[in-house]
């Protein structure tokens, strides 16, 4: 189904959607940005249109509403435990169509690998995606298109926000009831054809051809603050964590907890021994993974092309630059 709904009519869907389903959007967040005077743009509940920032790209993407950044897995007592309750409330979320490819991605981490997930499988159940059209190039860091992922039509529901109104396209049955206001319209999404960064990436990469190549270095003042994996939307990687209860030490939690690749400890053994002691080398292990690794298992690019990385990085290491480095040195550049 496909309506053209006024402002005020949007509203009355979201309102009527919220008793049913937690709504989710990029919202701006007041002075909490990384500096004081700063704002931060990142998902939260809304209940109505004038809570989205349908301006800017969210500092993180939607991956924690599903994926939660410290997780309880199961309490415990010295006799037994037990797995909490899951998500009891349905979710929308409003998205672009990189994070929703990102979606995708996280999928095959979790339910299309050797065994699926029962966490993330709950989860994943509960939620639907719409997507939000990115009109003209996307944002300054943004290559969805070298990328392949500029462009979906998996979605739940697609939004058009133009004119002062919401163009809707409406494709799972249980949302018809929700948007009976409104006239039939022609849809008609606004996607991303050209970025203004653009990636070529190597193709059949053979380790032995790049591990101690000498541009790896580059990336040694890397200061593995691990800023560029939380805000990535596909790095899947985490952590476990014992939390015991203070009045009783034989109590308490499993939870499992964001990790990152170029943070110290990461990759420690039993007896301390350390892989990947330099940066550049944990920069190597990162890159590898998104463009090369991953595709050999799946079949696509882990990397959709957001450009989280580059905005977020302290030391203004272009993960983009890398990507175009390799590739020249490879050979494989078109241009």
């Amino acid at each position: 189904m496909k309506k053209l709904l006024t402002n005020d009519e949007f509203n009355r869907a979201l309102l009527s959607l919220s008793k049913e389903y937690d709504i989710y959007a990029p919202v701006t967040l007041p002075f909490k940005g990384t500096f004081s005077d700063t704002d931060l743009v990142k998902y939260e509940k809304i209940t109505k249109l004038e809570e989205i920032n349908l301006k800017d790209k969210s500092y993180y993407s939607a991956k924690e509403i599903l994926l939660p950044i410290r997780q309880t897995i199961f309490y415990f007592n010295e006799n037994e435990f037990k797995k909490p309750e899951g998500r009891t409330k349905k979710a929308l979320v409003l998205l672009r169509s990189c994070d929703l490819h990102a979606i995708e991605r996280v999928d095959n981490i979790y339910l299309n690998n050797k065994f699926a997930d029962e966490y993330y499988a709950d989860a994943k159940k509960m939620v639907k995606f719409a997507v939000i059209g990115c009109p003209g190039k996307g944002w300054e860091s943004c290559f969805c298109a070298s990328m392949g992922t500029n462009t979906t039509e998996n979605y739940n529901l697609g939004l058009t926000f133009k004119d002062g109104a919401v163009y809707t396209h409406i494709k799972d049955e249980e949302l018809n009831e929700f948007f009976n206001d409104g006239k039939e319209e022609e849809f008609q999404m606004e996607f991303v054809t050209e970025n203004v960064e653009k990636v070529t990436v190597p193709e059949n990469i053979k380790l032995e051809d790049i591990i101690n190549d000498e541009m790896w270095r580059d990336y040694d003042r890397c200061i593995k603050c691990g800023r560029c994996n939380f805000v990535c939307p596909t790095c899947t990687c985490f952590t476990t964590q014992d939390i015991f209860n203070r009045d009783n030490s034989k109590t308490g939690e499993r939870r499992r907890v964001w990790a990152s690749c170029h943070v110290d400890g990461f990759s420690t053994m039993a007896g301390g021994h350390e892989f990947r002691q330099k940066s550049g080398d944990r920069m190597r292990f990162k890159v590898m993974h998104k463009i090369s690794d991953y595709k050999k298992r799946f079949g696509t690019h882990m990397c959709i092309g957001c450009g989280r990385c580059d905005d977020a990085c302290p030391e203004y290491i272009s993960y983009i630059n890398c990507i175009n480095k390799l590739s020249k040195k490879l050979g494989d550049n078109n241009e």
